[in-house]
């Protein structure tokens, strides 16, 4: 009974060890040879309508009220199609609320998605107001659009148009293509106007149909002169970068040189050329013994190892083996003792 006992006590540590190294073999080999993939970075984009930067001088010039507002200014992932807006300004008209912007289409879109980003304005039959001025428009629109396109790997692409008749402090001018154009009203002031303005980066792309610097001296309404810049329709993005994935482990990537270097070394090696040779040539035989030999073992070492897929499930499988191996020895050399 004792010998049994201890021979199924054996048999039982063996199988314990043996199932411990094979349970953690497996986890070390998919922790190895999985993949790994880092992220790309996320784009960005942007469109407004209107965006304003006005300096507000009242008529004792004791007062500069600012005027930054701005229509439908979105970031991605947003879109807006608000139409109209006012502004209230302390000091203008009593406090009144004025009209800054009216349109009859005002939208704006911004997206981003894994491999684009853009941003997309529309703006029809548009009417701009600054203070001082409630009936005489500083530029009214008839189609304008602006649209900024930034893809993963590609070039950033901006474009913007400005369609039908243009009117300027109420005006009709004729807008020449990528180029400024001043405007001089007697009695009011002079607005000089930025047509189509395109600007792309390796990763980045603006579009900006018109930009408006704007001197107008109204005196009225207590307002005596308005400074700054109007910006209507503009767009802009930001190309996300695509994402890089490893796709084999280093070890793998290793080996594919080491078995052509291998297999040149026996062809161009000194001891089969020299076969013919007599025994007693002493300038080669020693460069065989000492040189060729030791490093066409070693290395062929190495090449066996990268071929069939060594990794870091062998030391497990080498240590499981041993204590298989001692295990079962010892319980051996024990039944061997009691029966004797």
């Amino acid at each position: 009974m004792n010998g049994n006992n201890f021979r199924m006590s054996a048999r039982r540590c063996a199988s314990v060890a043996a199932a411990t190294v094979l349970a953690a073999g497996p986890v070390t080999l998919i922790g190895a040879g999985s993949a790994h993939a880092t992220g790309g970075q996320e784009g960005h984009a942007s469109a407004s309508v209107l965006r304003t930067g006005l300096d507000v001088s009242l008529v004792n010039k004791t007062v500069n009220v600012p005027l930054a507002v701005s229509l439908n200014e979105v970031e991605a992932p947003r879109s807006a199609q608000q139409t109209a807006l006012t502004a209230r300004l302390d000091g203008v008209d009593g406090g009144k609320p004025f009209s800054v912007i009216r349109a009859d289409v005002a939208k704006t879109n911004a997206t981003v998605s894994a491999d684009k980003a853009e941003g997309v304005v529309e703006l029809a039959h548009a009417r701009v107001h600054v203070p001082g001025l409630p009936l005489l428009s500083l530029i009214e629109v008839d189609q304008v659009t602006s649209r900024a396109t930034c893809e993963a790997g590609a070039s950033p692409v901006a474009d913007s148009n400005v369609l039908g008749s243009v009117k300027v402090l109420g005006k009709k001018v004729t807008l020449s293509a990528g180029g400024t154009t001043d405007v001089r009203v007697p009695g009011v002031g002079e607005v000089r106007l930025d047509l189509s303005k395109r600007e792309t980066t390796s990763s980045t792309a603006a579009a900006t149909a018109l930009e408006l610097k704007v001197s107008v001296n109204p005196l009225k309404l207590n307002v005596a002169e308005v400074e700054g810049t109007v910006t209507l329709a503009r767009a802009t993005c930001e190309s996300p970068k695509a994402s890089e994935k490893e796709t084999a482990p280093p070890a793998e990537q290793g080996g594919g040189d080491k078995p052509q270097g291998t297999d040149d070394k026996p062809q161009g090696g000194d001891k089969p050329q020299g076969g013919d040779d007599k025994p007693g040539s002493d300038d080669v035989k020693p460069q065989d013994a000492a040189d060729v030999k030791p490093q066409t073992v070693s290395e062929k070492k190495t090449v066996d190892l990268a071929e069939t897929g060594g990794s870091s499930l062998t030391p497990y499988l080498a240590a499981g083996s041993a204590v298989l191996l001692a295990a079962g020895g010892g319980a051996l050399a024990v039944a061997r003792r009691r029966r004797g």
